[in-house]
């Protein structure tokens, strides 16, 4: 869902009269398609909504635009009735329940911008019925839901004739986290435990009725503002764990310690360790964006997340240390970085998915460009980098995936793997190449050589 403050209308976008969902998701990306394929999977009627007009033309023909989720699933709900998408707010007013699944992605000078979330509610507010439930799933920062969506919601029309309204009473609030992780066959958003937090012990009470109809296990908590910092609190357990691991990599390059080794040692401690793995940086939705949401309320409070941002400075600077090892690896071959043909794995920012958010492959082009190197990039999945969600594409030719021919294997002095995509052929790669340096462990019991470097 793009920003906008009002919706978007196309010709074929009406609903049939007929047509009365239970529950209406708005924003229908990464998060919200997912959502609503549970829901109708539950046996819930469903209601897409979302400014992009491409998304009800998509879905009437049953074709899905998200990779974790089939065509053919969503073609089935259609088809049954149990699914549709428009981009028409007022629809909103036919559902039991509306839940917010938006971007909130950072700003130019890395502040929360909950432009869409704003935009979203502001939407909303004039369709809002009498005992409405409204849920926000956007990942924020502790408060939001009280102090943004509230005040929106509550406040009187009197253009429109519409009196004030208080939450609780006259309709229902709550913050309930998305946890999706794209890629991943085993946890999917039916059986991930749900975290609920409601402005009041009603709101609660209505969310949790609502979620028990799609997801396995809820877990209700005592305010929106618990659940809000929960998201932030799990994805900055992974960044500073993260962190932690790339800074021991960078450690062990030093001191001549292959680190992939330690990190297998330690993991088999069966207790008091959990296992994090080094890489060129961070990348996604959540896990490089949410630290800051965090950071930015704390000083509200006059705390500083000393930790917290001091791990982001580990993780941002991974970039940086991975074009110096390619420095150097090149170095060792007497080929300097300016006008080497360096030849990029993957920029999805991991394994088999397209989502390159806040790749840090990206960062990665760019600063071999930026020093000199020719650069190209293949990855199955990511035929093109676009612009948008923050991404400022490469320079060309780095910004369109080529294809991974003998030829082009030929024609680099260098290939670097920062996406491990199973769909590709390393160890011919590693025979083709004079020099491959791994940063995802791909040659995991391959020894390092004057043709294989590690991180």
């Amino acid at each position: 869902m793009t920003a906008t403050s009002a919706p978007h209308q196309i010709p074929d976008d009406a609903l049939p009269e007929t047509f009365r969902p239970e529950v209406a998701i708005v924003g229908l990306g990464y998060v919200g398609l997912p959502l609503a394929m549970t829901f109708a999977d539950g046996g819930a009627t469903v209601l897409g909504v979302d400014v992009d007009p491409s998304k009800p033309v998509l879905t009437r023909n049953g074709t899905s635009w998200i990779e974790d989720i089939p065509s053919e699933l969503v073609a089935t709900h259609v088809d049954a009735g149990r699914f549709l998408a428009t981009t028409d707010f007022s629809a909103i007013a036919r559902a039991d329940a509306v839940i917010i699944a938006v971007p909130t992605p950072l700003n130019r000078n890395r502040e929360p911008d909950l432009t869409m979330v704003e935009a979203a509610t502001r939407s909303i507010a004039p369709h809002l019925q009498p005992g409405q439930l409204v849920v926000l799933e956007s990942t924020t920062w502790p408060g939001t839901t009280r102090e943004i969506l509230t005040p929106i919601l509550e406040a009187a029309d009197e253009e429109a004739g519409r009196p004030a309204r208080v939450v609780g009473v006259d309709f229902h609030l709550a913050y309930s986290p998305e946890r999706v992780d794209p890629g991943n066959t085993t946890w999917n958003t039916k059986n991930t435990p749900k975290v609920v937090g409601g402005m009041t012990p009603a709101c609660t009470e209505k969310a949790v009725a609502l979620y028990a109809r799609a997801v396995d296990t809820i877990h209700p908590v005592s305010a929106p503002e618990t659940a809000e910092l929960e998201k932030l609190f799990e994805n900055i357990f992974r960044n500073v764990n993260i962190a932690l691991v790339n800074e021991l990599a960078m450690l062990c390059e030093r001191m001549d310690i292959d680190v992939w080794e330690v990190i297998n040692a330690a993991a088999t401690k069966p207790f008091g360790y959990m296992k994090f793995l080094p890489g060129p940086g961070l990348g996604g939705h959540c896990i490089p964006i949410d630290p800051f949401y965090l950071s930015w309320k704390a000083r509200e409070y006059d705390f500083s997340t000393e930790f917290i941002e001091l791990a982001g400075k580990i993780n941002s600077n991974m970039p940086y240390h991975c074009v110096r090892l390619v420095r150097q690896a090149l170095d060792a071959h007497s080929k300097a970085l300016r006008g080497a043909r360096v030849l990029v794995l993957g920029v999805a920012y991991k394994k088999d998915i397209a989502d390159y958010r806040e790749s840090s492959a990206i960062k990665i082009l760019e600063l071999l460009q930026k020093a000199g190197a020719d650069v190209v990039y293949h990855d199955p999945f990511v035929p093109e980098i676009e612009g948008g969600h923050g991404v400022t594409p490469p320079a060309a030719p780095a910004n369109v995936s080529v294809d991974l021919t003998d030829a082009e294997l030929a024609r680099a002095d260098a290939v670097m793997v920062l996406t491990d995509h199973s769909g590709i052929d390393w160890a011919h790669i590693l025979a083709a190449c004079p020099l491959t340096v791994d940063f995802r462990n791909v040659y995991a019991g391959t020894p390092k050589s004057d043709t294989l470097w590690k991180l």
